[in-house]
């Protein structure tokens, strides 16, 4: 096997382990889909695009020409979860590491310094949540997929600490977004608005792994909140003459 055919059996491995497509590879590059396509086919490509392909997997040219010793993780187990939210400041820094925030950084934006920093870090490494090797060199395990379990510990934290917070707000600041729309849907038709927001969450993905190229002073945190559900407000359920039947899970 050539060494081009190997880089690219490297990409085609990684993107399958990080549930990456061609086309959002593409929309990270700003290239097509068919171009994408055609230079993983022919195996042509200049080196520069190499290097901007190595940055949209997050991983160097020698990790290209090695198989992973463990897929990268896309969801965490129940212990690391439950480790993650007994202790806060541990939550923090696993959300900055997963966004691509450096050391440097973290030190100069929050209240801790470096060796308060490395200790959380070495935790996380013990976790394998990354692979930490000190002093700066941070590895992340997860994949671009990554997502929290559901119902899992971290998902609980949200419901109860974050979302309050998050919609205690009028949503007038300049960036800000709020739309409240209820109305009565098909099965079919809840399919599909379920499929588009998968889409808008997977494009929020994208964008902020671009973005994480940016220097900090350039980004901003933000988060959005995706949600629906087969619900009544109960004001509305007191009113029925019959209680509203319930549908089966799609």
């Amino acid at each position: 096997m050539t060494n081009s055919t190997t880089l690219v059996a490297g990409i085609k491995l990684r993107l399958r382990a990080q549930g990456i497509s061609y086309r959002q590879l593409a929309q990270r590059l700003g290239l097509s889909e068919p171009t994408v396509k055609r230079d993983l086919s022919r195996g042509k490509f200049s080196l520069a695009r190499l290097d901007r392909i190595c940055d949209a997997l997050g991983v160097d040219i020698v990790d290209l020409l090695q198989a992973p010793a463990n897929s990268p993780l896309t969801e965490l187990s129940e212990a690391q979860e439950q480790a993650l939210v007994a202790n806060p400041k541990l939550l923090v820094v696993t959300y900055l590491v997963v966004n691509s925030w450096k050391m440097s950084e973290i030190v100069n934006t929050f209240h801790l310094d470096h060796n308060e920093l490395s200790t959380l870090l070495s935790k996380l490494d013990r976790l394998r949540i990354i692979d930490f090797r000190p002093p700066v060199r941070i590895k992340k395990l997860t994949a671009r997929n990554f997502n929290w379990r559901k119902d899992g510990p971290v998902h609980a934290y949200f419901i109860e600490r974050v979302c309050p917070e998050f919609f205690n707000s009028r949503f007038e600041a300049a960036g800000d977004e709020f739309r409240f729309v209820a109305g009565m849907l098909s099965e079919a038709s809840l399919l599909r608005l379920r499929a588009s927001l998968r889409h808008v969450a997977s494009e929020f993905e994208s964008l902020a792994q671009e973005d994480a190229r940016l220097p900090l002073d350039e980004r901003d945190g933000c988060t959005a909140i995706l949600a629906l559900r087969s619900w009544e407000f109960s004001e509305f359920a007191k009113l029925r003459r019959t209680p509203r039947a319930k549908r089966g899970k799609s």
